[in-house]
């Protein structure tokens, strides 16, 4: 069996945002030498995620940035971490740290309107996600 760990080192922009790590993502699976496994591609940050989505249309992250900020506003009154950054807390644990991709033929099973993001909740940042591959 093999097992390959990579980091992709990502710098934000903006407070909140989606980045597709997809190619990046690609690069470490290409790296890996594993032809057929699976992939899992984790954020070590408790205010940022991972998430797959579709990839073609740029509102479609603006839409999801929007819901989870309607949902999970960046100042309310019920807030108690005194760092001002409690709702990124909240919208990391809802979207999640990780996502596992299958990998087949030393590609990524995902679909043709699919891209991997990284969702940042309180940047800009220099992040740096973990991507282990084991076949």
């Amino acid at each position: 069996m093999a097992f390959y760990l990579g980091t992709v080192e990502l710098p934000t922009q903006k407070k909140q945002q989606m980045v597709d790590i997809t190619a990046r993502v690609r690069a470490e699976v290409k790296n890996s030498g594993v032809q057929n496994g699976l992939c899992t591609i984790f954020a070590p940050h408790t205010t940022g995620a991972i998430t797959i989505n579709e990839n073609t249309d740029p509102d479609v992250q603006t839409d999801i940035l929007n819901a989870l900020e309607r949902a999970v506003p960046q100042k309310g009154k019920y807030y108690k971490h005194e760092e001002g950054n409690a709702h990124a807390h909240a919208k990391a644990a809802l979207v999640g740290s990780s996502e596992t991709v299958p990998v087949q033929g030393g590609k990524l099973l995902i679909g043709t309107w699919q891209a991997i993001y990284f969702c940042e909740f309180d940047g800009p940042r220099n992040r740096k996600l973990t991507v282990a591959v084991v076949g």
